[in-house]
């Protein structure tokens, strides 16, 4: 692995600010990001990876790369829910093993958002179509972890619709955001657009340090609740994404020919949602601790993936 872009990702400002806010919560400091700023913070980085993607789509001509990635997409997070479901059911009850199979078969913006400023620092292009993949890739993974429990728990709870299944998926606050910003920043005129371009790109980075620091006192404060789970759970938090994301970052050289976006192919593929697949799962598999799915995906998966996963996957795909 290149040591130089593993000590750059490692000293990244943005990374820090992730580490400051785990520290703090340590320290039992009272530091702390207002619930609605957070919130705030999140819309804008949806909103902003969304518009830009749109924008760079609309000089795009639909061609093999697009449709291949979209295709893979899918494939992408119907197989990890699949085979994570059948490893995590051996020592878990049924709707842990499904929440958080359909957690990993999903993604995490946040995630997706740091790798983009990855590229942007190697200064790597990618297409604007991955910021659709990423939507696209949250439905499906919900949709199978939800058949995989109603397979193999005789007594589910939920009595929700596969239909309805569906609806939430693609109707949940961040997908609706990133989507509708795909389709405004596609349609809207390239002119108008440079208008707002100060918002969505030159004050980006410093918004998602914020956004890290109140991620990291997050992580530290559920961080706790998680360890009563044991050595499997922290195994599968980290193994699970790191292979994902190695086995992309090798076969999807078959399909795509950009760098950036079989890097962000190798993200997506390693990361677990905390966002989208929680709020669901609360409808769907009351019986699923949250206390057990957010804290190996935030907690664990999502700092590893910043720390090691990057590197690994770039020099993967750049070397072999």
């Amino acid at each position: 692995m290149d040591l130089h872009i593993l000590i750059s990702n490692l000293t990244n400002p943005t990374l820090l600010f992730f580490v400051l806010g785990i520290l703090a919560t340590l320290i039992k400091s009272d530091l702390e990001i207002p619930q609605s700023t957070s919130k705030f913070i999140s819309l804008y980085l949806l909103f902003s990876i969304g518009f830009k993607g749109g924008q760079e789509l609309a000089h795009s001509q639909f061609n093999l790369e697009i449709s291949n990635s979209l295709l893979l997409g899918i494939v992408i997070s119907i197989i990890i829910p699949f085979y994570t479901f059948y490893i995590l059911k051996t020592k878990l009850s049924i709707s842990d093993s499904g929440a958080i199979a359909a957690a990993y078969g999903s993604v995490s913006a946040v995630t997706f958002v740091a790798a983009v400023s990855f590229l942007e620092s190697q200064k790597i292009p990618f297409g604007g179509h991955m910021v659709a993949v990423l939507a696209l890739m949250e439905s499906p993974a919900i949709i199978m972890g939800v058949i995989l429990m109603r397979k193999y728990d005789k007594e589910s709870e939920t009595k929700e619709s596969l239909k309805d299944i569906i609806i939430h998926s693609f109707t949940n606050g961040s997908v609706i955001m990133i989507l509708g910003s795909l389709v405004i920043g596609l349609i809207a005129d390239t002119k108008q657009a440079e208008g707002i371009k100060p918002f969505t790109t030159d004050i980006f980075k410093g918004f998602l340090a914020i956004f890290l620091l109140d991620m990291g006192i997050l992580t530290a404060k559920r961080f706790s609740a998680f360890r009563k789970y044991g050595l499997f759970a922290t195994a599968f938090a980290i193994a699970i994404p790191l292979i994902n994301g190695i086995i992309i970052s090798l076969v999807s050289g078959l399909f795509l020919s950009e760098l950036g976006n079989r890097f962000i192919f190798s993200i997506l593929a390693a990361s677990a949602s905390y966002i989208a697949v929680p709020a669901a799962m609360r409808l769907v598999a009351p019986k699923a601790d949250p206390g057990l799915y957010i804290p190996m995906a935030l907690g664990i998966t999502f700092p590893i993936n910043l720390t090691l996963g990057m590197p690994l996957y770039y020099f993967i795909i750049k070397n072999i």
